[in-house]
């Protein structure tokens, strides 16, 4: 018996070009605990762990029993003294601009809710509060102080589509919009809008005082309107390319918050900063 070679040919064409996908996010910050400075001459290791011991009491009872956010001013601070918190508390994933009597700026630290809000006026610095919250409460007073609870009202451009029904749907959901109402979300990536339609949505939004940038798994931009309630939420690749755009109606969108449970790990987190800070300060 002879063997007999059958050729076999794929049924299936032949690719002549690669498929293409769209770049991802590559990388994700996770938590890492800052170094500490060497205790010596410039750094004064004491006072700063004596702030943030104090800032800790505060979030601690305000975790277990509510009340007033805990917050200090370190303006004013001895140089000697900023210079350790700086470098311990670092910079986290969101920060935010607020367009206000003076510029405000707000830096959320390595520690998940914990935020530096800055207020400067010129070059001078008014204030710089250590706060323990999901959001700074500035930056979302600031956004509904700024906005109107209608939309502006526009003529329809000519060769308008789906803009007119887009527009009955946000101010349906921003009339109901509140502090218990679930987000409502609408996905521009996915809806057929003529350019006449984007641009007209544009105009009806455009005039917000807040903008803030999320960069935990990519980068996310969110920017406040001049509606109540109503945010634009972009995000991008690590090649700076939409993936995403939508429009939500909430009181702050949920990736720029940090969870309770977050607030929870952190004051876990900042305890054992100060007693490894105490510890070094023994040490030395």
């Amino acid at each position: 018996m002879h063997a007999i070679n059958i050729p076999i040919r794929s049924l299936m064409p032949e690719l002549t070009d690669a498929v293409e996908y769209m770049p991802m996010p590559r990388e994700m910050n996770t938590f890492e605990m800052p170094r500490l400075p060497e205790p010596g001459p410039g750094n004064d290791m004491e006072g700063a762990r004596n702030v943030l011991a104090r800032f800790l009491s505060g979030m601690e009872s305000w975790l277990a029993d509510g009340g007033a956010l805990p917050a200090l001013d370190l303006a004013g601070l001895p140089a000697e003294q900023l210079r350790v918190l700086n470098e311990t508390l670092g910079e986290g994933e969101v920060s935010a601009i607020v367009d206000a009597a003076h510029e405000v700026r707000v830096q959320e630290t390595v520690f998940s809710g914990v935020w530096r809000e800055q207020h400067l006026r010129g070059n001078h610095l008014l204030h710089d509060f250590l706060l323990a919250a999901p959001i700074p409460p500035m930056v979302v007073a600031r956004a509904r102080e700024g906005a109107s609870p209608k939309l502006r009202p526009l003529a329809l451009p000519a060769g308008a589509m789906n803009v007119p029904a887009l527009v009955n749907e946000l101010q349906e959901a921003m009339d109901r919009a509140g502090p218990d109402m679930p987000a409502h979300v609408i996905n521009l990536t996915l809806l057929p809008l003529s350019p006449e339609d984007a641009a007209h949505i544009d105009a009806v939004l455009d005039g917000g005082t807040v903008v803030v940038l999320s960069r935990g798994f990519g980068n996310c931009r969110i920017s406040s309107t001049a509606a109540r309630h109503v945010w634009r939420v972009q995000y991008f690749n690590n090649m700076q390319t939409l993936m995403l755009n939508t429009i939500e109606v909430t009181t702050m969108p949920e990736v720029a918050v940090a969870a309770h449970e977050d607030l929870l790990e952190t004051s876990t987190r900042l305890a054992e900063l100060v007693q490894w800070m105490g510890e070094s300060l023994i040490s030395g």
